[in-house]
């Protein structure tokens, strides 16, 4: 591993093609009057923005915190059609989902996403029985147009031979279907690329202070740079507030009055290293409604996830010993004991879902999205699932072309005039890039890791060969982060100077795995720390 004393050596000149400084940035804002100005940078302020440049728009977005620093980097990874929703007879919304899923996987993103088997076991005495199951997979199947095979029954030996830690006891079937994976994190951060691709002018860690007014309509936002305490505001004729789970407090800011639009749900997840290789996921039924997930994700096992009313404040959201002891109890319904010990546990995080005001639990809450107009005329969007996030943004986008007065329509590209599929940046067959990079990756130096090749290639599609550059360049580049990663220096310089990293956890949690591998040591941060503060 790259020692503390060698970091200052490395890549202290920012790369050619570097983003604009932070100052820069905030000159930008603070000059121009904005089309529209996106508050809140996960996947939905996100899309909306790609959108919104998209269609002709001037386009601001801002965020607090980090880009997917919330909700949109602690989801359970899946690109799905929602096989619960069966149940409850939403049929068009399934096949909406996977028309979405199949869209991100195959066309938009195939390098950030890939496909993955489910299992789903059905026990005696369980909630669901083998016919009814395995008849639902095939009708979950079929409304994906069997794009990711039949779905179908099996046996328990067979299942066990792809998921070596699942519990056989009293299993009585397994029911298979397929749906998708991803990295949320780095599926955001490629949106934000693609926004800024299209127009849009971002900044992450700027927190808003104060809501601007021109004759009681909000016209724009005072800011806070939390990097260097900088003030400045941004001007724009419309306001879209997608601070999710904070989208009240933001309300609350437009009107005193405003009532409570939302309630929140947490969910939290545990990572853990696994026993043995896993090729397919468990989805395992709780009870009528709830399913708790064991996938293989970045070579760790995910489990998860809880689903309870939350009321405190956002920002304090955390994973509880409570939450540890739900996740382990409901996977030992089917993973054996050896894969559950607590030694294992690498890293755990909470995320808020955004649900619609109202009563019930949580759990049977639909997943909607809400677009509302404050009396100030600020725009509100909150809910939704990660699978749709393009079809959030074209909402958003309809909502915006339909507003009374039409203030933006005449500037808009209108939606049904757009590419439907547009690609995100690095799109390419990942498998050819890592072969690409196994082959040439390490000239004129040593020869790329294979483990080291595929990440990137799955991690930043044909972009990783602007990394495997930097990393022939500076051959301290090519050094790992830590011995037991993947990850290269090359990449936390490249998060400097191309993807908007400020800080360690920027680096560490969203746009690498060293964090959810438990691999974030002092000694590892204090080195990336070094390396982001050479961007001057």
């Amino acid at each position: 591993m790259t020692t503390l004393q060698s970091v200052p050596a490395l890549g202290t000149h920012p790369a050619s093609g570097s983003l604009p400084s932070r100052a820069e940035t905030r000159e930008q804002l603070s000059r121009a009057t904005y089309d529209l100005l996106v508050i809140g940078g996960g996947i939905l302020g996100i899309s909306t923005a790609w959108h919104a440049a998209q269609s002709g728009l001037r386009v601001a977005l801002v965020d607090a915190g980090d880009f997917a620093g919330a909700t949109s980097s602690a989801s359970s990874k899946l690109l799905h059609g929602g096989l619960r929703y069966l149940q409850t007879g939403a049929v068009k919304l399934v096949a909406e989902n996977h028309f979405e899923r199949r869209a991100v996987s195959r066309e938009v993103a195939p390098h950030l996403a890939n496909p993955l088997t489910f299992y789903l076991p059905v026990y005696k005495g369980g909630p669901h029985g083998a016919a009814k199951l395995g008849a639902g997979v095939f009708a979950y199947s079929a409304l994906s147009a069997f794009g990711d095979g039949v779905g179908h029954v099996i046996s328990p030996a067979k299942a066990q031979r792809d998921v070596p830690e699942l519990r056989t006891d009293n299993l009585k079937a397994v029911a298979v279907y397929g749906d998708d994976q991803m990295n949320d994190a780095r599926m955001a951060l490629m949106t934000v690329r693609a926004a800024v691709d299209a127009g849009a002018v971002v900044l992450n860690h700027a927190a808003v202070t104060g809501l601007r007014f021109t004759r009681g309509r909000v016209t724009g936002a005072d800011l806070k740079d939390s990097a260097d305490g900088t003030e400045f505001g941004v001007t724009a004729r419309l306001v879209l507030n997608a601070t999710g789970p904070w989208v009240d407090h933001l309300r609350k800011m437009e009107d005193p009055n405003a009532a409570p639009s939302i309630r929140l749900s947490k969910g939290a997840h545990l990572v853990l290293k696994r026993t043995r290789p896993w090729r397919a996921a468990l989805a395992t039924p709780i009870d009528k409604y709830r399913i708790t997930f064991a996938l293989p994700w970045e070579d760790m096992l995910l489990l998860g996830t809880t689903d309870e009313e939350y009321e405190g404040d956002p920002a304090d959201v955390a994973v509880t010993e409570a939450d540890t002891a739900q996740i382990l109890d409901e996977a030992a319904f089917s993973i054996k004991d050896q894969q559950l010990s607590r030694d294992l546990i690498t890293y755990s995080f909470a995320g808020l879902r955004v649900l619609p005001g109202g009563p019930g639990d949580t759990s049977k809450a639909k997943r909607e999205t809400v677009v509302t107009e404050g009396r100030g005329g600020m725009l509100s969007v909150a809910g939704g699932k990660w699978t749709t996030f393009r079809h959030i943004g074209r909402t958003v986008m309809n909502k915006l072309a339909a507003l009374p007065g039409h203030p933006l329509a005449e500037d808009m590209e209108p939606m049904n005039r757009l590419p439907r599929k547009l690609p995100l940046p690095g799109i390419a067959n990942p498998n050819a890039v890592a072969h690409r990079l196994l082959i040439d990756g390490g000239t004129p130096g040593p020869r790329m890791a294979p483990d080291t090749a595929r990440h990137l290639a799955t991690h930043y599609g044909s972009l990783a060969f602007d990394i495997a550059r930097l990393a022939n360049e500076s051959p301290e580049l090519a050094e790992r982060v830590h011995p037991d990663a993947p990850e290269i220096w090359a990449q936390v310089a490249y998060a400097r100077d191309h993807e908007w990293a400020e800080t360690a956890d920027d680096v560490l949690r969203r746009r690498t795995t060293l964090t959810i591998r438990g691999l974030a040591t002092d000694d590892v941060r204090d080195c990336v720390e070094k390396l982001l503060a050479d961007r001057d």
